[in-house]
């Protein structure tokens, strides 16, 4: 089915993107897979580029208020080329909002310049080693202590800590009242090289290999107030409302992924023979790949109704969990049952099936887990 969803100015930023992936990511990727990272300097020929500044005004160096759509646009082509872009959908696409919607005006001023321009990176950081879904139980712990805090505690899996000069810090400024878990959570924004602020080893990851994921730990942090995002006690509403975009998000690159899989899938079968004639020509082959793409054209369909969404600030909580759940679940499906086509070369790494494979299995569990999802669409339905 042809989308629609793209007018001419979006294909023009693909036909850009395209060719910057060709020519400044390609070439170099293989070592960043090795180095389990991007460059710190790719980001600021992103910045060069102007794709780190969408939704920061002109007067900061930014692009103005854009559509989700030009985000949707590069997880599109940096899946089809098996790529990414580091973690650039961390800092743009899920933490950027965060300063966009509740920095003052001192902060944006401090912030929003080096942010457009690539020479400020953001990570988040919410999951501790053992708090994962259930971010009400964070212990990360900071206490006033006049014109700071003293922030003290541990988080795991934090994609994006090596590069980031600014880290969005989850943490706990009072304790929960009573009946409800989740008060008393705050955001602070602490800055690498803050004395106390260590960022720890790089955990060795079964897939997205070229995106860090690493541990940090506080151990009294001075943080000043002024780095206080948002109100005190607030967070935990602050991160319900920003997740929608981050669920979204990682539905388009799953849906991507599937995509991808399903046309190098087909390249493959048309040229690979076996028993004397073509793979393709087999009415398995044929019916695998089939349903494939009937699945896929869902999940579009899904994609692209809550990136319509997104655009008009009507994409709602069970709107987000349902596409996250839909999209990933059937990326899963279908290139497991790609790499299948290929026999013993689907296990092999240089095949970029292979590498789908194991990119896309966390895809159902960061975000928000599946069973996660489940339950806010429960909830939605009254249950």
């Amino acid at each position: 089915m042809k989308r629609t969803i793209y007018d001419a100015d979006h294909e023009a930023f693909r036909a850009t993107i395209r060719d910057f992936i060709a020519s400044e990511v390609v070439p170099d990727f293989p070592q960043w897979e090795k180095d389990r990272q991007a460059p710190r300097e790719f980001f600021r020929k992103l910045g060069e580029l102007g794709v780190l500044g969408f939704g920061i005004p002109e007067e900061y160096g930014g692009a103005g208020e854009a559509s989700f759509k030009y985000m949707a646009v590069i997880i599109e082509e940096t899946n089809r080329a098996g790529v990414t872009f580091g973690h650039f959908n961390v800092n743009t696409g899920v933490v950027l909002p965060y300063l966009l919607r509740l920095a003052n005006e001192e902060q944006r001023q401090r912030w929003l310049p080096g942010l457009a321009s690539g020479d400020l990176l953001l990570a988040i950081a919410m999951t501790e080693p053992g708090t994962g879904s259930d971010l009400a139980g964070i212990r990360t712990s900071a206490r006033r202590d006049g014109d700071h805090y003293v922030l003290n505690g541990t988080k795991t899996f934090i994609t994006g800590g090596v590069n980031s000069e600014l880290v969005v810090v989850v943490c706990r400024t009072s304790p929960p009242e009573p009946g409800d878990r989740r008060a008393g959570l705050s955001l602070l924004v602490v800055e690498q090289g803050t004395p106390g602020f260590d960022v720890g080893r790089k955990l060795d990851k079964i897939g997205q290999k070229s995106l860090e994921a690493v541990e940090l730990s506080f151990a009294d942090v001075r943080v000043p107030v002024a780095n206080l995002l948002g109100e005190e006690g607030k967070a935990f509403g602050y991160l319900s409302a920003n997740l929608p975009r981050e669920r979204l998000t990682i539905g388009v690159g799953a849906t991507a992924a599937a995509q991808t899989a399903i046309d190098i899938t087909t390249a493959y079968v048309k040229d690979r023979q076996l028993f004397g004639k073509h793979l393709a020509d087999f009415q398995n082959t044929k019916f695998e790949l089939a349903a494939c793409a009937a699945e896929v054209e869902a999940a579009w369909a899904m994609v692209d109704r809550g990136i319509e969404l997104d655009d008009s600030g009507e994409l709602g909580a069970a709107d987000a969990a349902k596409i996250k759940l839909f999209c990933t679940e059937t990326a899963g499906r279908v290139i497991d049952r790609c790499l299948q086509l290929f026999g013993g070369y689907g296990y092999i790494l240089e095949y970029q099936i292979a590498r789908l494979y194991t990119d896309i299995r966390v895809q159902r569990i960061f975000g928000g887990t599946s069973e996660v999802m489940k339950t806010i669409i429960a909830k939605s339905l009254g249950l």
